[in-house]
């Protein structure tokens, strides 16, 4: 009931700010969260390791999730509130030139193509697509799906890199990585394609059935997205995440989500 009322209250503030006169970029967003000492992010809830609803206590919990409180107390101070707002690979870029949410931060790759309607912070996660499989799989690198069926998620880009590195596989793409991991197990599909932190992070919710394989066969920097002429804001993102990175924090961080994760090397992201 929870979620229910959430994603109601978000569809009405969508519906509402849309038709506004004010344009989300003539407002100071780093004004409006200092003056209510909240920065509301927008994340995902489905991608364990980066941000993972924990049913436990309805708490959303992962690198991403830590990252962005990190980054919130560096420029609110320690008493500053991260809020977060659930989102789909589909639903953030709106969200966030809605005005619904202040940042995204939400394993979101920088793209030239995204770059040109949302700005983005420096890099503070460097991914690649991966692939999974069914434990015993004859696929280990990304020819071999050709002729094969593979799997992607709507409004992920993995969708299209794939397509580069096998052409003539069939690509199938689902709503999200529930669905995607279901059809994954009753064989509707050979590969999952996606970015190989989350690829691992799904694989350790099913060990002994699924793995990881592959290598990588892109690169994937994330970035943290805010609305265009924003430039007080994105600066304070950036000098929050280098003093993370100077302050030892983001190695900490890094191997507290990925240090236990099987066939995951997770020194190769700290910073030196």
């Amino acid at each position: 009931m929870k979620k229910l009322i959430c994603s109601i209250s978000l569809f009405l503030g969508m519906f509402l700010l849309s038709g506004c006169g004010n344009s989300v970029t003539d407002q100071s967003a780093l004004k409006n969260v200092r003056s209510s000492n909240t920065i509301t992010w927008a994340v995902e809830g489905d991608k364990k390791l980066f941000s993972l609803i924990d049913i436990r206590d309805d708490r959303e919990k992962g690198f991403d999730i830590d990252m962005a409180k990190a980054i919130t107390r560096e420029i609110l101070g320690p008493k500053g509130q991260a809020r977060f707002t659930l989102a789909t690979s589909q639903s953030r870029i709106p969200l966030l030139k809605n005005g619904n949410v202040d940042a995204v931060i939400a394993t979101l790759t920088i793209t030239p193509e995204r770059a040109q309607v949302i700005s983005f912070s420096k890099s503070y996660f460097q991914a690649g697509k991966s692939f999974l499989v069914p434990k015993g799989s004859k696929i280990k690198k990304p020819s071999d799906l050709n002729g094969k069926t593979v799997i992607g998620i709507v409004g992920d880009n993995s969708v299209e890199a794939v397509k580069k590195v096998a052409p003539r596989a069939k690509v199938v793409a689902m709503q999200d990585y529930g669905q995607a991991v279901s059809a994954l197990k009753s064989h509707q599909g050979d590969a999952l394609t996606s970015d190989n932190g989350i690829l691992y992070g799904l694989a350790a919710q099913s060990p002994g059935s699924l793995e990881v394989t592959g290598g990588t066969y892109t690169k994937e920097p994330y970035g943290i997205a805010v609305n265009k002429n924003q430039e007080p804001f994105h600066r304070a993102i950036n000098r929050a995440i280098d003093k993370i990175q100077k302050s030892g924090e983001y190695n900490r961080l890094i191997k507290k989500w990925f240090g236990q994760v099987p066939g995951f090397n997770y020194k190769e992201m700290y910073i030196k």
